[in-house]
């Protein structure tokens, strides 16, 4: 069965000078708001479409490694990833990379590397950044 999810944003005034509100539908679990300004210097207050990409980037590849690791008969106590997504005005978003630490017992530092990376290229996310460079840094906790 496919799943669709929504979100839905409202914008008012022009780009640079406007601003608008994200909100997360399918699970209300929020309403962000999002601006220009933010984009293009950063913000620890407004959110980004970048800053999105990257919750769902994380969240994509921490399912997808756990589940390879699981499948390869060495089940996560723990995986943390963050994704930094790129943005450069008038280019657009550059790349992606993962920071991963994960707890994983009894895997070998290169099963772990392995499996890492192909969790990177296999991940539904990944797969739809496939215009920008990914990259990965994972290490074991």
């Amino acid at each position: 069965m496919a799943v669709t999810s929504e979100a839905t944003t409202v914008w008012n005034g022009t780009l640079f000078e406007g601003s608008g509100t994200v909100s997360l539908d399918s699970s209300t679990a929020a309403k962000l708001p999002v601006n220009w300004k933010a984009r293009a210097e950063g913000s620890d207050s407004v959110t980004t479409p970048e800053e999105l990409l990257g919750a769902a980037h994380a969240a994509c590849f921490s399912m997808q490694f756990s589940n390879m690791l699981t499948e390869a008969g060495n089940p996560p106590e723990s995986i943390q990833a963050t994704a930094a997504v790129t943005f450069q005005p008038g280019t657009g978003i550059t790349g992606s990379h993962l920071l991963v630490s994960a707890n994983v017992p009894g895997i070998s530092e290169e099963d772990f590397d392995r499996i890492a990376n192909e969790a990177k290229a296999t991940c539904p996310v990944s797969q739809a950044l496939a215009g920008i460079t990914i990259t990965i840094e994972a290490s074991l906790a």
